[in-house]
């Protein structure tokens, strides 16, 4: 279950970057933010011995939205 989960969010992540070329730099944050705070999520959870889909999930939330605020504050010309 695991290993199909992990090949899944690879698969969504990659096929995600190719789409990105009409975003704006917001939409850009929080799509790769969100693909990056669920494979963290669900690797800490797995790890840990947790449930794998409730730790993509709940990286995926916060990935998203620091993502956003990254991208937001980029497409003001504010740098991080």
């Amino acid at each position: 279950m695991k290993k199909v989960l992990i090949i899944g969010l690879l698969a969504v992540m990659f096929t995600s970057g190719i789409g990105c070329t009409n975003m704006n730099k917001t939409q850009q944050g929080v799509a790769s933010g969100a693909a990056l705070g669920a494979l963290g999520g669900a690797g800490i959870a797995a790890i840990s011995g947790g449930a794998a889909g409730w730790g993509a999930l709940a990286g995926a939330g916060i990935g998203a939205l620091a993502g956003g605020i990254v991208g937001h504050e980029q497409s003001k010309g504010n740098s991080w």
